[in-house]
């Protein structure tokens, strides 16, 4: 494929004057910690919100996923036949968001399922960037299967130093129309949002094209499993398409927001692990046993709420590293049929959690964002949970949607 596998859509926005309870954060976010979602559920019970449509990921133990996907589909059904949306048709929607350290300049618009592949081997243009588990993936499926919206989480990079695609943006704000303006909510930053059309689409879809010439356009930076999901429905609807309907048809596509890799505002972050209900002692002898040596790669361990340590994990390369420490985790975990293990975000959420009896964090170094495109062409995706974009709370809120029906 020679042509850009990132175009404009047809962008539906609320009439909404609260836009601080419409847009709630990625559900796979504070996974262990509940009470975030519940101040959440607390807040939006009556509102106009994002947050009746997704599942977060902390509610997954106490939920059933299909009755949580029909309540969902209701809400976006409901929230279409009473027309609150706004049509920004054929556009993108270019997006500033203040976030920890800075400003992060993004663009929404859709990509192209036809031209993404997640599997390890794949040769596709847009390429994951970590391994999809095929158990995260059902939870997603259902909500999205009879969903008449998608709402986006998902963040993809570009591989852009010459800064041609986003970044011009910024200086033509003047000539846009400024859609949305507000703080999000929990802390989460504030955003601005400008419709891209006309000639300052043309522009960035010219710059696009010349990135198309690259045998990777695109990598998945966050929202690895949800794209999965997309791309596994639009294969069962694909199926049942002629080639001419294939073309058009609106599950072909998902809406994402793009970013450049080179932004400032696009940080790496670290995802940390923990594990509950073990002997801290037994597995960290265990772990310098068979993975310690003195010049491997230096991670640091968290016992009793602080820092307890820290030690050298071997490993070829950053992806390598984490693969061989998740695997030992895992193993260990099902060795002793109770163990559990977990991913987080944030240092101090991880440092709370090891305050609990039987648990070890694990605190990892940040991977450099210049490994990204290199490590992805020559060996494929990295393991899964590898980096983040960004701390917890700048992770992307849903905000705009697009039919998928």
């Amino acid at each position: 494929m020679s042509e850009p596998a990132f175009k404009p859509a047809d962008i539906l926005l609320p009439l909404t004057g609260d836009m601080t309870d419409w847009s709630v954060i990625a559900c796979d976010q504070f996974t262990s910690e509940p009470e975030y979602w519940d101040r959440v559920a607390k807040r939006c019970a009556d509102k106009l919100s994002t947050f009746h449509m997704i599942l977060p990921e902390a509610y997954l133990r106490n939920v059933s996923p299909l009755d949580v996907a029909v309540k969902a589909n209701e809400a976006m059904r409901g929230c279409l036949e009473a027309g609150i949306f706004e049509t920004l048709a054929d556009s993108y929607v270019y997006v500033e968001r203040h976030v920890t350290g800075g400003v992060r300049r993004g663009l929404v618009g859709a990509i192209d399922l036809d031209a993404y592949d997640y599997s390890p081997a794949s040769t596709t243009p847009i390429r994951a960037s970590e391994r999809t588990v095929a158990d995260r993936l059902p939870p997603r499926i259902r909500i999205r299967e009879n969903a008449p919206l998608e709402l986006p989480h998902t963040m993809v990079l570009i591989d852009d130093p010459e800064l041609s695609v986003v970044e011009p943006l910024h200086g033509k704000t003047h000539r846009m129309r400024r859609l949305y303006d507000f703080d999000l909510m929990e802390d989460g930053g504030h955003i601005t949002g400008w419709q891209v059309a006309g000639e300052e689409a043309r522009a960035v879809n010219e710059a696009l094209a010349a990135l198309a010439l690259r045998p990777v356009q695109i990598v998945i930076g966050d929202g690895n499993h949800s794209l999965a999901a997309a791309k596994e429905l639009w294969n069962r609807v694909r199926a049942g398409l002629t080639p001419e309907e294939r073309e058009t048809h609106p599950a072909r596509y998902a809406l994402v927001e793009l970013n450049n890799v080179y932004d400032p505002g696009v940080v790496f972050e670290p995802i940390h692990r923990v594990v509950f209900d073990v002997d801290p002692e037994k597995l960290l002898e265990q772990m310098e046993r068979k993975l310690s040596i003195p010049d491997g790669r230096e991670i640091e361990y968290a016992v009793g709420g602080r820092r307890a340590g820290k030690m050298r994990i071997r490993g070829r390369s950053f992806g390598g590293m984490i693969e061989l420490l998740q695997s030992f985790l895992e193993e260990y975990a099902a060795m002793l049929g109770a163990g559990e293990v977990d991913y987080i975000h944030d240092e101090a959420s991880l440092l709370k959690l090891t305050e609990e009896p039987g648990a070890v964090g694990f605190l990892l170094p940040a991977m450099d964002k210049s490994e990204l495109f290199s490590t992805v062409i020559a060996d494929g995706v990295f393991p899964k949970k590898s980096f983040s974009i960004g701390h917890a709370r700048d992770k992307r809120y849903y905000l705009e949607c697009r039919k998928i029906k």
